[in-house]
């Protein structure tokens, strides 16, 4: 007679493959299965394409203007508001973030573009004797840019959908709130920097690496006298225009049935400007240039770029995910729902990796078209997708249209944009009172990450913030514990005079120290414990505190 491994050991059990385990699989794969079946179309239809029509409209002047932070063409910011968003419509868990184009991804991709692809190394110098002076081949640097992008973004999406799969939501704790503070309070430092040229119409150097924010302001400076006047004044109006708009937006929120949608009527009205008034040709004022029609064919990265790009893809996808899971958790604290953190990383992950096949650079979450996709009534993702919908009518049949737009409204577009991030300076006081190592840890990722470099100042950044962790250990409370007499509380004995008389009259000491003991501490521990108590302590032969009388 057959026995079966059951029979021998009833305790032993199998993972069985069932149809409620592979649906349970497929909704935690795709959640828009959990949400799409049952959606209301009269409670929430209506609400979902108003916001997505508006965010939509912010969209597109935010996808043509961080293509300029990440140094690849305008039109590949379009790509990257289209084909990320529709993406985490099936896979992302939260029903309020705006995925996208960001400022402070775009630029960390851009300093990467500009160190990989130099403008030293497609400048074509004369030949011997020729009196003509180098030209600077941009088709060709363009082209490279787009390609170290495009590769940058496919390590991202691959190490976030691996993160995701292995479970490793949790990294983003390592991230503290003022660590990102502070990092991104710099990155808005050096994207404001990075615009300068822009706005004043000279023409400098891209800068990457440690000091490279000392060095754009130098050479920005340098060149100043060569200020082209029209763009200069353009980008003011620009600038004064959409702060004037930002101010009435947040003044008169609870009033206005949407937000007043100040970028893209300054993209149209500075467009049309520069097209009737031939800015480009008259007053030489640069303009965004040559936007294809339509959409490119899926072609692989080059894959030969990899080995250079590894430690900037790690620090651009934790970088990423943080940003996206902060405002994820934030929207779904408001609206009382939740998201899974490992899930948004597989999310964040498909979106960068199956993107870059279509040309596009790394995403997350913005900040700005958030707020308007959940201001203006947004329920689900369908306002997302509707958004990117418009995007993808700019891309195939109007893009055309765009090609006058002056790049000094661009850069304002992204100076406004970014002065909420300015705010945040306002945490030092809070800090300075609340506490004193976390202002530390502000303050080291904000001047290392302005100094060194995005990259860089992020890596020193989370190594104050692990030391900080370890001079915690080393520094925690200790008291001396007394019965609270009728009850079964037990509280330090300085504080409370009660406490100490009850624990004089029974001579038991209870010793309190608020952190577990390892090697970094144990002598801390014990100098507290005779600080303390009156005592001899005694030693096991590998020096660890056995007991003490």
């Amino acid at each position: 007679m057959a026995t079966t491994i059951s029979q021998i050991n009833p305790h032993v059990s199998f993972h069985r493959c069932s149809s409620k385990k592979a649906k349970a699989a497929a909704l935690s794969f795709l959640p828009i299965l959990t949400w799409l079946p049952s959606y209301p179309v009269k409670q929430y239809l209506f609400s979902d394409v108003v916001s997505g029509l508006s965010t939509g409209v912010v969209q597109l002047p935010q996808g043509l203007a961080y293509a300029m932070l990440a140094a690849v063409p305008p039109v590949y910011g379009l790509y990257s508001s289209f084909y990320p968003v529709l993406l985490y419509t099936f896979f992302g868990t939260s029903r309020h973030i705006s995925v996208g184009t960001f400022a402070v991804i775009s630029l960390m991709i851009g300093s990467v573009a500009v160190r990989e692809a130099p403008d030293s190394m497609f400048t074509i110098l004369p030949a011997n004797g020729s009196n003509m002076s180098a030209v600077l081949d941009v088709e060709a640097r363009d082209a490279r840019r787009v390609q170290v992008a495009v590769v940058l973004t496919t390590l991202v999406g691959i190490i976030q959908f691996v993160l995701g799969l292995l479970r490793f939501g949790f990294v983003a704790i390592y991230l503290t709130e003022p660590l990102v503070r502070g990092f991104t309070t710099a990155a808005s430092v050096h994207v404001v920097i990075s615009q300068l040229k822009y706005l004043l119409g000279v023409k400098t150097q891209r800068f990457s690496g440690p000091l490279s924010a000392i060095y754009s302001v130098k050479a920005v400076l340098y060149d100043i006298t060569n200020t082209n006047v029209s763009t200069l004044i353009l980008g003011l109006v620009c600038f004064v225009f959409l702060f004037v708009i930002k101010d009435l937006n947040e003044r008169f929120k609870k009033k206005l049935p949407i937000p007043i949608p100040g970028e893209i009527i300054v993209v149209i009205v500075s467009t049309s400007v520069s097209y009737g008034m031939s800015l480009a040709d008259d007053y030489h004022v640069d303009v965004v240039g040559k936007i294809p029609t339509g959409l490119l064919p899926p072609t692989a990265p080059e894959f030969s770029l990899l080995p250079s790009l590894v430690t900037d893809s790690f620090a651009v996808a934790i970088v990423g995910f943080s940003m996206g899971i902060s405002l994820a958790k934030t929207f779904a604290l408001k609206h009382s729902y939740s998201v899974d953190g490992n899930q948004e990383l597989i999310a964040l992950g498909l979106c960068n990796f199956i993107s870059s096949f279509f040309q596009t650079f790394a995403i997350t979450c913005s900040m700005s078209r958030s707020l308007v996709q959940e201001s203006t009534g947004g329920k689900t993702q369908i306002a997302g997708l509707l958004g990117s919908l418009m995007v993808l009518l700019v891309v195939v049949a109007i893009g055309f249209v765009f090609q006058p737009l002056p790049q000094t409204a661009l850069a304002a577009i992204i100076m406004v944009n970014l002065l909420g991030m300015f705010k945040q300076f306002r945490d030092i006081p809070t800090l300075w009172r609340n506490s004193k190592i976390e202002l530390a840890i502000w303050l080291v990722a904000f001047v290392a990450s302005v100094l060194l470099g995005l990259d860089y100042g992020l890596l020193a950044a989370i190594a104050f913030a692990i030391l900080t962790v370890i001079y915690r250990t080393q520094s925690p409370e200790s008291a001396i514990l007394g019965h609270v007499p009728g009850t079964g509380l037990y509280c330090d004995v300085d504080e409370y005079e009660e406490v100490r008389l009850s624990e004089e009259t029974n001579g038991i000491k209870i010793f309190h120290y608020n952190s577990s003991i390892y090697f970094a501490n144990s002598d801390l521990y014990v100098n507290a414990l005779k600080e303390k108590v009156t005592c001899h302590v005694i030693y096991g032969g590998s020096g660890i505190l056995k007991h003490f009388y």
